[in-house]
């Protein structure tokens, strides 16, 4: 991923060459609808239907990269929430955060997103659903309940969502209800105590009212010990005595855990063809230990010669600060993730003509989330860094879309989006690693309780033009201004004035301001050479917002450190086909982004605080605009149906790139040189055969699935004043395994699964490395060991 490798000195906050000789028998041009009249003649790949252009399509007939998975293939999969579908994607990376993060999600399309959650920067990954933009990262690991389908876009979708997304979109679709009275409850049980409880019903209330409510219950025990250092080691040398209160093996927590929560409830009134109007409402809770962090690298000559590392599946973090400075008494900081929030939306479709339909999308939600942290993840307090964190936010939006038609050769949208959102962010820091042990004078401890408001209005609209029956052309353009200010407290931890050498107290009541505005526009070519064959070619815009800096250490830094938008001008061209008699659908694609401005954190904030560069005698967590670069790539996605029974999909994806610029004050952990996204090379490869037992036995259905992810960068760490070579995670290939029994009727199914199924060991992508430099440390997220269920699904 691009900037995954990006590291300062004080916040480390986070195919090839593929060809196709095809034998395509191409004689005169026929009409998309013939392809659509064939579809419709007992198809034998499955059929899905898109709305990434603001309306109803075939995804075989839109000029987008799209990976598009329904209800059906999530649970044949193993899928249950929203950071697995990244395995079957192409150049898609999603990644459960945790640490010093709570519970957000870094995503990634193409090299581009953003894994920060904090509400002064923006998603480069749009997440939507039920077309309502998700506007944070914060709570972004949902749940994949009573979905009917998900759409991944890869590339810009400036043109063609209700906010700018730079780096692509990923659209949750929940299933409507609909006519008739229905349910489905599902229990599953699996390895470390693992619970997971899901129930839908559907209801016809009276004609044209239906209703629908869903829920999920999942709870499972955490797989990384967190060790009392001292009750394990009653004789260290350091002194580290045992909590009287820890178990008499010595773990405290198992990190890692699931305890999560959630329902959604629609209504829904069609009593027409020209109206459908649909209300819902959503809340989620989860309570849980923190991710399953362990130490993946150390330097014992920085922490008074222990080497902490605990073993692959446990740690010696303790979340405990001892007195010191503003601390008077020794205290936790708390070792789990709580995240409660809720929503409603509102989506009204009216048909005012034949050829004219007004959408109206109104959506509002609330969250707060709570976690603490433990920045060195050793007990070792003396040298480390702990915080607190509590994160409110406030979101409203409304979109209006009027979609119309021109004849028989011209379909139209125009709109208008809107939202505002506020947060505050509460956090108590207490920062101890900066300087040498033993001056507990120069500790840094503050309060901080940041409102940070934001709100952004666009103007967009689309024209499809069909110049000929087998050729169309796609434009786009929308407007956005923005604007965001951040206000900063920073106080001491009696809510008094805080006084420390760093300047950090002097922000206390500053406000940082953000305006910005940007065009932008997308022009698509596509042309179907049969019902088989469609060809694309596409150029498009897209932005990230601008924003502030949100972890000055000076008021210089605050009032100075606003940074304007990055933005992509994105090539791509793309061969959709349905070939044998639409037994396989193999569609490639290949892009080239121009990546300008690319947000990045710097280590040297000189020119903000008004020094020569590399003079400033003040630490620095700055984002700037501090690089540009090109990325380029292949992608390659398969569906196959070979013979009754047998399905295979598969995905393969490269992508490479370079910079072109980084500016010196980011050059710390950043090389010209490194490559400016990795892994290059994702692939995956699914199948399953349905087995009909015969005498009314029903069927059994086995399925294999495998992913691949190249060797991937993690970032430098510095040592003595100097950044060391750049480091990677190994190349990782990951399987699971699934049999499924259904009766006759296939209202009754038992599946068992394995993921993880040969056990493998691995980090995830995002190493936290922002202490190193001063205490030794790193820790990572480990992956999931191997793990087993047993599911049973009742139909009504």
């Amino acid at each position: 991923m691009a900037q995954a490798n990006r590291t300062t000195s004080f916040i480390r906050l986070f195919a090839a060459g593929s060809t196709a000789a095809l034998a395509l028998g191409i004689a005169t041009p026929s009409f998309a609808q013939d392809a659509q009249a064939q579809a419709d003649q007992a198809p034998t790949t499955g059929e899905i239907v898109v709305t990434a252009q603001f309306r109803e399509q075939r995804l075989q007939d839109t000029p987008l990269s799209i990976t598009a998975v329904d209800a059906s293939l999530l649970a044949s999969r193993n899928q249950t929430d929203i950071s697995q579908i990244a395995a079957q994607a192409p150049n898609v990376q999603l990644t459960q955060m945790g640490g010093a993060f709570g519970s957000s999600m870094a995503a990634y399309i193409r090299g581009i997103g953003q894994y920060d959650f904090n509400p002064a920067y923006e998603p480069g990954v749009g997440i939507y659903v039920d077309d309502v933009y998700y506007a944070t990262l914060t709570g972004s690991v949902m749940d994949l309940l009573d979905l009917d389908r998900v759409e991944v876009l890869r590339g810009p979708q400036g043109t063609l969502t209700g906010r700018n997304s730079i780096g692509g979109a990923i659209k949750l679709f929940s299933a409507k209800p609909t006519e008739g009275n229905s349910g489905t409850v599902e229990a599953t049980y699996g390895s470390r105590q693992r619970v997971d409880l899901r129930a839908t019903a559907n209801f016809e209330l009276t004609d044209g009212l239906y209703a629908r409510i869903s829920g999920v219950f999942k709870r499972q025990d955490g797989y990384v010990d967190q060790i009392d250092y001292g009750c394990a080691n009653p004789d260290n040398e350091l002194g580290i005595g045992g909590n009287a209160s820890t178990p008499a093996d010595c773990v405290v927590a198992k990190l890692g855990e699931k305890n999560y929560s959630g329902i959604r409830g629609s209504l829904r009134y069609n009593p027409s063809d020209t109206i459908d109007w649909i209300v819902t409402g959503d809340y989620t809770y989860e309570n849980r230990t923190n991710a399953a962090g362990v130490m993946s690298a150390t330097d014992p000559s920085k922490t008074g010669g222990v080497d902490f590392t605990c073993g692959k599946f446990c740690t010696y973090a303790s979340w405990y600060m001892p007195e010191g400075g503003q601390a008077t008494q020794a205290y936790y900081n708390p070792n789990t993730t709580k995240f409660e929030g809720w929503g409603v939306s509102s989506n009204l479709t009216v048909g005012i003509s034949d050829s004219l339909k007004l959408q109206a999308i109104t959506a509002y939600r609330k969250y707060n989330q709570i976690f603490g942290t433990d920045d060195d993840y050793t007990p070792y307090s003396l040298i480390g860094g702990s915080g607190f964190n509590d994160l409110d936010f406030k979101f409203f939006s409304q979109e209006l879309r009027l979609n119309g038609q021109v004849g028989d050769n011209i379909d139209w949208t125009i709109g208008g989006f809107y939202n505002n959102q506020t947060s505050v962010y509460f956090t108590r820091q207490d920062i101890r690693y900066i300087v040498p042990i033993g001056v507990p004078s120069l500790f840094l401890q503050f309060q901080g309780n940041d409102p940070i408001k934001a709100n952004s209005k666009a103007a967009f609209g689309t024209v499809i033009f069909h110049p000929t029956e087998a050729m169309t052309v796609t434009g786009g353009i929308r407007y956005t201004k923005e604007h965001k200010d951040y206000t900063f407290v920073r106080q001491a931890w009696d809510g008094g004035t805080l006084t420390d050498p760093f300047g950090v107290g002097a922000l206390d009541g500053s406000k940082a301001v953000y305006d910005g505005d940007k065009v932008d526009w997308r022009l698509s070519l596509d042309y179907r050479f049969s019902p088989e064959v469609l060809a694309y070619a596409t150029v498009s815009t897209g932005f990230k917002g601008g924003g502030v800096t949100a972890r000055p250490f000076t008021k210089n830094q605050a009032i100075n450190g606003t940074f304007d938008p990055e933005t992509l001008h994105a090539y791509e061209v793309g061969l959709k086909t349905d070939l044998f008699d639409r037994r396989l659908r193999l569609n490639l694609s290949g892009f080239y982004n121009d990546y300008k401005n690319i947000q990045l954190p710097i280590g040297d904030c000189s020119a903000l605080d008004g020094f020569e560069p590399g003079t400033d005698p003040f630490p620095c967590a700055a984002i700037q605009n501090a690089g540009d670069g090109e990325m380029y790539g292949l992608e390659a996605e398969l569906s196959a149906h070979p013979v009754e029974g047998l399905d295979i999909d598969a995905s393969l994806s490269w992508i490479d790139g370079k910079w072109k610029r980084i500016d010196t004050a980011a050059q710390g952990a950043l090389r010209v040189t490194d490559p400016i996204t990795t892994p290059a090379w994702r692939g995956s490869f699914g199948i399953q055969y349905k087995a009909l037992l015969g005498n009314n036995a029903g069927s059994i259905t086995p399925r294999f699935d495998l992913s691949y992810t190249g060797k991937q960068t993690i970032g430098r760490l510095i040592n003595s004043g100097e950044f060391g070579p750049l480091q990677y995670n190994p190349s990782i290939t990951l399987a699971n395994a699934r049999v499924t029994w259904k009766n006759e009727d296939e209202n009754l199914a038992v599946s068992f699964e394995v993921q993880n199924l040969f056990d493998k060991y691995y980090y995830l992508p995002l190493r936290f490395a922002a202490v190193y430099a001063f205490v030794g440390t790193a820790y990572s997220n480990v992956g999931r060991p191997r793990e087993w269920a047993v599911t049973v699904q009742k139909k009504f």
